[in-house]
């Protein structure tokens, strides 16, 4: 598969929620997810079992979402992706109760992909877009 391939399948599969344990397939054992914030970039490990309880655990904050992805650019062994992933706030997430409405994330990433894994990767997303509607759908509860 190529770059592009594998990265489409990973949002298909995985990071849509459909699979989450399809990630041992798509990712190396051992991946660098730079979480690029604005106040300070961090960088952890990430295995394919992480990654899978990861997906759950949105599933479990947003229930049932959806993931389109916006644009998506291939060079060499490197794939640039920007999504709208859209849920609805049924668990608590970071101290906000479930309110039942719907919460919008806007992200982007950069994966690197070595041997037909995804190795690492860089990503950003609208930390503050989510805390302002999770505080708004708060206040209109």
């Amino acid at each position: 598969m190529t770059p592009e391939q594998i990265v489409r399948t990973f949002f298909e599969e995985v990071r849509s929620g459909h699979n989450p344990d399809y990630a041992i397939n798509l990712m190396a054992d051992q991946v660098l997810a730079h979480q690029m914030i604005s106040e300070e970039d961090v960088t952890v490990i990430r295995t394919p079992h992480d990654y899978a309880d990861h997906v759950r655990e949105m599933i479990e904050a947003y229930g049932t979402f959806s993931v389109d992805i916006q644009e998506m650019l291939a060079q060499g062994n490197k794939v640039y992706v920007r999504w709208k992933q859209v849920g609805t706030h049924v668990g608590e997430v970071d101290g906000y109760s479930p309110t039942g409405l719907p919460v919008i994330e806007i992200a982007s990433a950069v994966y690197r992909i070595e041997e037909e894994k995804i190795k690492e990767y860089w990503i950003q997303i609208d930390r503050s877009g989510i805390q302002k509607q999770l505080e708004r759908n708060k206040l209109s509860k």
